[in-house]
């Protein structure tokens, strides 16, 4: 379609959309149109998307192409195409958060990522699908209909960051925003075969900021998910959290091939401590990524586990109390919208005591006091993203069991009380096809630090699989 583009525009990268649109050889107005085509294909079956807006889409882009005629582009995203997670507010466009039970109450004003996006030209497309206020891995809702993943329908795409996840592997242009408390970018991205960044702690602002959340990108390459970040990574005095103007060299995750490794301490955590055993397949490929970074020159060493049960079982019971206190000040009518598999997790909140509640909110200190130690020895960690592939995508939780919903989450949510970066990566498949994620984790404030090496792993790597059909 273009000398820049093999294929369609809706599966270019950012940098190849600005490129073509710098040569003229195709316009945001274009690309749009693929991009609203390739939705148009997969929503009958993937269900993905929220306030999805051609005509709003359509006008943005036709700024933007004529920003670009002029050679006046307001800078590395104009004219490309994003969605936005639907929890991420935009103005006038109501925040369902998931659930039946919200009253649709239209968002006065966008959120900070999203204003900076629009300030930068991007065309929001439409937002993206979640579970029941963010507390599932799943897709399942009481307000959306179920999203499935691209690379097998009877699977779910993770979550809660679901939509945006199934997103980026079906080609809704190549930049999509997600939420991460305990590994909501990360998750999808394990099960959708995708880069998924969860920043250090306040490196985006959130609006409303809490203990753990962060948006981070979902992205086919570590290069796109770096420009998402050069953009939205801008304070915002909404978030009292969000971190200091920092001029970060987002552009040395393009030199990644000039990365010398020796002397490189890497950390391999095949155990989180707590939750599901790691799978067969998982190990493997997660071992398969280390002796990679070992044969580039790394110093590759087992790392013992971080959680105790203490810690998951704490943040589920601190969790349930939170849940409940939003639920039970709902009216009775609204609040039983709720979805029945939440309704019942968050009910058991109210027969915990003050001090089982204290102690649940202790754990998430513990965890980050826990992962602080890990960097007296290493660098950078590597670890599994999840113990499990992507599960089936009737399930609420992994388990079907309400009593344990997190025993997937024990490698992605120490991470987010710790404040600390982590990407994951596709490093490997399944014997029936599903993908692997392995989590780079580095330290606290060292965002560039490990989307480098995420990007150095993709060079490593074998060559990617062809994306799903439509």
């Amino acid at each position: 379609m273009t000398s820049e583009i093999a294929g369609e525009p809706s599966d270019a990268t950012a940098a190849q959309l600005v490129e073509a649109y710098r040569s003229g050889t195709l316009s945001p107005s274009e690309a749009l149109e693929s991009v609203l085509a390739r939705i148009a294909a997969c929503e009958p079956k993937l269900f993905a998307t929220y306030a999805h807006d051609p005509d709003g889409a359509r006008a943005a882009a036709a700024e933007a192409t004529e920003r670009w005629r002029r050679g006046e582009p307001l800078g590395p995203v104009d004219g490309v195409p994003v969605t936005l997670k639907e929890n991420i507010a935009t103005r006038g466009v109501p925040v369902p958060s998931g659930t039946a039970a919200t009253e649709l109450v239209p968002a006065p004003r966008d959120a900070p990522a999203a204003a900076r996006l629009r300030e930068g030209g991007a065309v929001i497309t439409t937002k993206t699908t979640m579970p029941d206020l963010g507390m599932l891995g799943s897709s399942v809702s009481s307000f959306h209909p179920r999203t499935t993943n691209p690379w097998n329908p009877r699977r779910t795409p993770g979550g809660s960051s679901s939509g945006a996840g199934a997103a980026a592997a079906a080609g809704y242009g190549p930049l999509h925003l997600g939420t991460d408390i305990g590994g909501s970018v990360r998750q999808p991205a394990h099960c959708c075969g995708l880069v998924g960044f969860k920043p250090s702690h306040g490196r985006v602002p959130v609006v409303p900021p809490y203990y753990g959340r962060a948006i981070g990108p979902l992205t086919r390459t570590v290069d796109d998910a770096t420009v998402l970040m050069r953009v939205v990574s801008a304070p915002d005095a909404r978030d009292h959290t969000s971190l200091p103007p920092a001029d970060l060299d987002w552009d040395a995750v393009a030199r990644a091939d000039e990365t010398r490794l020796e002397g490189v301490r890497i950390g391999v955590m095949a155990d989180s401590g707590v939750g599901f055993a790691v799978e067969p397949d998982i190990s493997s490929a997660v071992n398969a990524a280390a002796r990679r970074f070992a044969d580039a020159g790394a110093d590759v060493e087992p790392v013992g586990p971080l959680l105790r049960r203490e810690m998951l079982d704490g943040l589920d019971r601190f969790w349930r109390a939170r849940a409940w206190a939003e639920v039970s000040a709902l009216p009775p009518a609204r609040a039983s919208k709720v979805l029945p598999e939440i309704l019942r997790w968050a009910r058991t909140g109210q027969e915990l005591t003050g001090e089982q509640v204290f102690h649940g909110f202790s754990q998430m200190d513990a965890m980050a006091r826990a992962a602080a130690t890990l960097w007296e020895g290493i660098d950078y960690l590597l670890t599994p993203t999840a113990p499990i592939p992507a599960f089936g995508v009737e399930q609420a939780f992994p388990s079907d069991d309400g009593e344990r919903p997190f025993e997937h989450i024990g490698f992605t949510v120490p991470f987010n009380m710790s404040g600390q970066p982590a990407v994951s990566v596709n490093c490997g498949w399944t014997g029936d096809g599903l993908p692997i994620g392995l989590q780079i984790v580095g330290p606290r404030f060292d965002d560039v630090g490990v989307l480098t090496l995420a990007r150095l792993h993709e060079m490593l790597s074998p060559p990617p699989r062809p994306w799903p059909a439509p």
